[in-house]
């Protein structure tokens, strides 16, 4: 039985790369790359003869994503400072039209729209005194798992396995969450590349009962406070399109939309198309 997802060092004389292979998903990722580009997608090419991916994400570099323009990707969102500073055009190319194409997305488009025509509120929502805020610990990995469990039917990564959870928070991603009368409501974690200097927000989840206090704003309120004091700066977050109420956290936080992501990955009963968000935290 193939794992959920592997990664893959490749180095040569003439290119070296780091591969996603995202067997859940169904994607193969580029990660990092130096070197013969043509080279690259040769191997690349290799590898998706081999295995059934149907979208292929190559995190590019501004110097290259014309090149990828020309050998059959498409630019679907960019994400600043990505790297060090320097921006990640996210190229994308298709093995199957159904994964190409979403009936959703004109009414995407209109939440989108919604959301973008509101004005940005600087006075936030009174939060009642019985939801406590705090970082999580490995201690909490049982009950995170219980939550992502509770509001996700499918998700991309195994956020509803306890050893799962455990090892991201001991490999140094940073949760924050919410407690109401001792039980977990809402989470949000802050995945960290310490190579490049980013963090991916994600991880976003609140019982349905209680999303009318704005918790997920304060939480990423939280997780920004906590990267910015580790020398992170750039933020992004890829936020499910047909969401209303988390793009809408997201641009009320001042995060920039910087393109939509078709077919991205498995979520709650399907393939949805994600909302890429990005923040530079240095202002």
């Amino acid at each position: 039985m193939k794992p959920a997802y592997e990664t893959k060092s490749i180095k040569t004389l003439d290119y070296s790369v780091l591969l996603y292979l995202d067997f859940f998903n169904e994607r193969l990722r580029v990660d990092n790359y130096r070197g013969n580009m043509s080279r690259i997608l040769h191997e690349l090419n290799q590898i998706l003869d081999k295995n059934s991916f149907t979208k292929v994400i190559f995190f590019a570099r501004p110097e290259h994503w014309q090149q990828l323009l020309t050998r059959g990707f498409e630019l679907e969102a960019i994400i600043k400072g990505f790297f060090n500073g320097t921006d990640n055009y996210v190229m994308t190319c298709y093995k199957e039209i159904s994964r190409r194409t979403n009936k959703y997305w004109i009414q995407e488009d209109t939440i989108l729209h919604t959301i973008q025509e509101k004005e940005r509120k600087q006075i936030e929502a009174t939060i009642p005194d019985h939801y406590h805020f705090r970082k999580a610990t490995s201690l909490d990995a049982k009950k995170l798992a219980e939550l992502y469990a509770l509001v996700f039917e499918i998700y991309p990564t195994p956020m509803n396995d306890p050893k799962y959870v455990k090892s991201m928070i001991e490999a140094g991603t940073i949760f924050y969450i919410v407690e109401c009368d001792k039980q977990l409501v809402s989470a949000a974690s802050a995945d960290i590349n310490r190579v490049f200097h980013h963090a991916e927000i994600t991880d976003c989840a609140t019982l349905p009962e209680h999303r009318k206090y704005g918790l997920m704003k304060k939480l990423l309120i939280h997780l920004e406070a906590d990267l910015k004091s580790s020398g992170i700066f750039c933020a992004f977050s890829i936020a499910r399109a047909l969401s209303f109420g988390m793009n809408a956290a997201f641009y009320q936080l001042g995060y920039q939309y910087n393109g939509r992501l078709t077919n991205n990955c498995y979520i709650f009963d399907k393939l949805e198309d994600m909302n890429v968000w990005v923040k530079d935290l240095s202002g």
